[in-house]
């Protein structure tokens, strides 16, 4: 278990890592902005409050999600992440806060968000088959158009990308996930349209709209947009963050006094001086 104890340092196998070491550590393994949006984050929720019915409900949720139905398991879980019991509330509770947050700022914004970026959210289900030669993707269409053989035989049988397994089909998926030049053509076909081989790199690829599925404020949806402005926000938050930092170190690093050593390796006694050869 960690303790304050651990904020002067921390003993890692037999490595002594001290308090000033930890930053340092923190940009070594990537892991800065991590911190830096744990932090953040809890700057935001601070001011959320939550009732005591809130606090229930956040720990049931949060052991139903992470599967913490017996005392073992529960135990197992605190001694892998060494937390105590509070500790586990605060951060069941942490996660209810982030959520009333999400709402608190962006809910008033999410049908005019909606509207602006529908055509984006929208999703499609559509057959894809590809191949490196442009005489076998023609027979191909050819075969597909005439009906002599279903799409999905023919991509099984030779679409080279993993979309074989499925027999060509993909999805649901959003627009702005594809291909731009295949979300295109998807985004003004019509169910059913078979589009001839095009050339998309070293593919040439046959496409097919299975059906379009148009995006709609429910829920689910309310949700998606909600978690991606507050991605959107806190990932701003912390290259901010990290600017400021960056921006303090090369401050400090010209502030220091520079000095000059006309003969750095004759001080070091590394050669000799010959002034009594010149006199």
């Amino acid at each position: 278990m960690l303790n304050r104890k651990t904020i002067e340092f921390l003993q890692v196998g037999e490595q002594t890592i001290a308090s000033e070491e930890v930053v340092p550590l923190l940009i070594g393994y990537r892991m800065l902005p991590q911190f830096f949006c744990e932090v953040l984050i809890d700057r935001a929720i601070s001011k959320v409050s939550c009732t005591p019915e809130d606090i229930i409900f956040a720990q049931e949720q949060f052991v139903k999600k992470h599967q913490l139905n017996t005392e073992t398991i529960l135990q197992t879980w605190l001694e892998r992440y060494g937390m105590t019991t509070e500790q586990l509330v605060a951060l069941a509770v942490r996660e209810l806060l982030i959520e009333k947050f999400k709402y608190a700022t962006w809910e008033s914004k999410l049908e005019s968000y909606f509207l602006t970026h529908k055509s984006s959210l929208d999703k499609v289900v559509y057959s894809l088959l590809r191949t490196t030669k442009q005489e076998v993707a023609t027979e191909l269409y050819f075969r597909i158009e005439s009906g002599e053989q279903t799409f999905a035989e023919l991509a099984c049988e030779y679409s080279q990308g993993a979309e074989a397994q499925t027999g060509g089909l993909l999805g649901p998926i959003e627009l702005t996930q594809s291909h731009p030049t295949l979300a295109k053509m998807l985004s003004i076909s019509q169910p059913g349209q078979l589009w001839s081989p095009i050339q998309l790199g070293g593919w040439f690829v046959i496409l097919r709209l299975e059906k379009f599925i148009p995006a709609v404020l429910n829920d689910a949806m309310c949700q998606q947009l909600l978690n991606g402005l507050f991605e959107g926000w806190i990932q701003e938050q912390v290259q901010q963050e990290i600017g400021k930092m960056v921006k303090g170190e090369r401050e400090k690093e010209n502030s220091q006094p520079l000095t000059f050593d006309p003969y750095p390796l004759i001080n070091n006694k590394t050669i000799q001086p010959a002034v009594s050869e010149a006199v």
